[in-house]
């Protein structure tokens, strides 16, 4: 028996680009990246920041109820993408469902600010642990949809808002929830999250057209930028009248551990979780493969590898959006779907401006998406056409 197809019927962001799907998909369409200065104070480098809209509605919802005002910048970026997506959905209070948000950091602001404190005074908050645990995002998100449904938070590295997906599936198909809502959120624009990155040697000093060269096979230097941002996916069993793109693979696995980074050469994980998630489906099928590729040179170069070894002559068209919002890390998998979502909707292709000459397909019906963290965690998601916008196109 083939396993239960899923349909996917929101989804809500958060991003350099704004808010939700209409406004990304017009940004995804301008030729221009979306990465500014300023985000660090003292240090001029780039980073995909939220735009002042994104701001200005966070200032509300932290003003709207007090145990807001006391939440992490990543809490409530979670809860304005969740919004977003249930809304979209027609999902009412009260209603049961799942909800599993993740991120790769957590409460990465919060946590400082409190260390800070602690380091001066040797006193923290009272809520200084409950506001900075990782389970703090779904269970704020639940709270504030009111669902009574299971509420998970995890954090696996850069694959997290993937693996959210992973499980949601997993429920829907087991039947122990009716509908999942699945996503990440990731607030790292923090001196110390930046300091981070560049003591591994991968953030970019570019100062050319385009600071993040994501798959581009030429550069010969690192490029990784870092990018704030949320976003939240509506699942549902079965084909769906709403249906934005069906799930019709997943794919996952774990490389062993050589070294904290842990990706090989070739990303035998990406390959095997990407022939997971393809199933019988024959390769050549595959019009687009959205990349993980946060930009540095080795991850970049062993995907591309990876990709090859699993479509040969049959290579599908290959893009990215990090060029565009820098790596959004826990929350990038889910950025990367709604592009995918958005692509299959509008049946254009958005490539990267700077790779010229790469392959530009027409049609599309299957794309697919990857990300891998830090450990060598790879999931791999399959999305088909949603088949009453198929039906219609044909």
């Amino acid at each position: 028996m083939a396993p239960l197809e899923i349909s996917i019927t929101a989804i809500g962001t958060v991003s350099p680009l704004g808010f939700g799907a209409d406004c990304s998909w017009q940004a995804y369409r301008d030729p221009g990246h979306y990465l500014t200065r300023g985000a660090f104070p003292g240090d001029p480098a780039w980073a995909g920041q939220l735009p002042d809209v994104v701001g200005e509605a966070l200032s509300d919802l932290t003003g709207s109820r007090p145990e807001y005002a006391a939440l992490d910048r990543s809490v409530l970026l979670a809860i304005l993408a969740s919004r977003i997506a249930v809304k979209q959905a027609g999902w009412g209070r009260d209603e049961k469902f799942g909800v599993n948000i993740g991120s790769s950091r957590g409460a990465t602001g919060l946590f400082e600010r409190y260390f800070g404190e602690y380091s001066q005074s040797g006193r923290v908050p009272s809520l200084a642990s409950p506001s900075t645990t990782l389970g703090n995002i779904a269970s704020w998100v639940a709270q504030d949809l009111g669902t009574s449904g299971p509420g998970l938070s995890h954090s696996i590295t850069c694959s997290t808002a993937l693996h959210a997906l992973l499980n949601g599936v997993a429920w829907l198909r087991s039947g122990m929830a009716p509908r999942f809502l699945c996503g990440g959120s990731e607030a790292p624009l923090t001196g110390f999250t930046l300091a981070q990155m560049q003591a591994l040697k991968i953030y970019s000093r570019e100062e050319t057209g385009f600071p993040c060269l994501s798959l581009d096979p030429s550069k010969t230097n690192n490029s990784m930028v870092l990018g704030e941002g949320a976003g939240s996916v509506c699942l549902e069993p079965g084909i769906h009248p709403r249906s934005l793109a069906t799930i019709r693979g997943v794919g996952y696995a774990t490389e062993k551990l050589k070294h904290a980074v842990s990706l090989s050469a070739d990303a035998a994980c990406l390959q095997e979780s990407m022939r997971l998630a393809l199933g019988d489906l024959p390769a050549g099928e595959v019009d687009v493969v959205i990349a993980h590729a946060p930009g540095t040179r080795k991850g970049d170069l062993a995907e591309l590898r990876a990709i090859e070894a699993v479509f040969g002559a049959e290579m599908p068209a290959v893009t990215s959006n990090k060029w565009k919002i820098g790596h959004t890390l826990g929350a990038s998998g889910v950025l990367s779907l709604e592009l995918a979502v958005g692509m299959l909707l509008n049946q254009e292709f958005i490539g990267i401006p700077f790779l010229e000459g790469a392959k530009r397909p027409g049609r599309l019906d299957y794309i697919l998406v990857n990300a891998v963290g830090f450990g060598g965690n790879a999931v791999s998601i399959l999305l088909e056409r949603a088949k009453i916008q198929a039906q219609t196109l044909s």
